[in-house]
């Protein structure tokens, strides 16, 4: 075994520890969950025992995770930078978990386009949280005032788009793989921008 097998093995049993721990379970609760003895939980948390697939695989599923993370190793990048769009005014952070999902912090001063035709739909959903002034999400027929610290959630084949009301405002969102897509095929329409959410 190397040294790097040997730090993946205590990190996974160290994980299978903490997450019993956060969900309050016992050994024996966890152990009783996962179709295992108490004594050979017991013993693969403190690594007296060999860590096989198949106990993994079904400890993964007890602790309501899957496998690959309960076996990922420890990410090199903590920190990140954002992608600066300074033609549109925008910073982009992709999401390491989900290389499909992606976090853009926007500033807008423009109110939403009158004209429902500037709207936009695509697959996906869109989360964002107001971090100052007031946002207006166009959603549909609908038009929806998103104060400061206040969140909101849709699916994006609703036609919406998302502007200002007096005054610039600064909005944080997250598109899934599918939003992120359709924003990237809007382009300089704007959509991330503030035309469309």
């Amino acid at each position: 075994m190397t040294q790097e097998d040997g730090d993946l093995d205590s990190l996974v049993r160290k994980r299978i520890r903490a997450l019993r721990v956060a969900q309050g379970w016992s050994l024996e609760e966890l152990a009783t969950r996962a179709h295992l003895s108490q004594s050979s939980l017991s013993r693969i948390e403190n690594g007296q025992r060999r860590l096989a697939l198949d106990q993994l695989v079904t400890l993964a599923r007890a602790l309501d995770t899957t496998l690959d993370q309960l076996v990922e190793t420890a990410a090199d990048d903590v920190v990140s930078s954002p992608m600066i769009d300074g033609a549109r005014g925008s910073m982009r952070w992709l999401v390491k978990g989900d290389p499909g999902m992606s976090v853009v912090r926007q500033r807008m001063t423009d109110p939403p386009p009158e004209n429902p035709a500037r709207m936009r739909a695509h697959p996906g959903r869109e989360w964002l949280v107001v971090l100052s002034g007031t946002a207006i999400l166009m959603l549909g027929h609908r038009r929806l005032r998103v104060e400061t610290h206040q969140a909101a959630e849709f699916p994006t084949m609703m036609p919406h788009a998302i502007g200002a009301e007096g005054g610039p405002c600064e909005i944080l969102g997250i598109f899934d793989r599918d939003a992120r897509r359709g924003h990237q095929h809007e382009g300089s329409d704007g959509d991330v921008q503030g035309a469309g959410g």
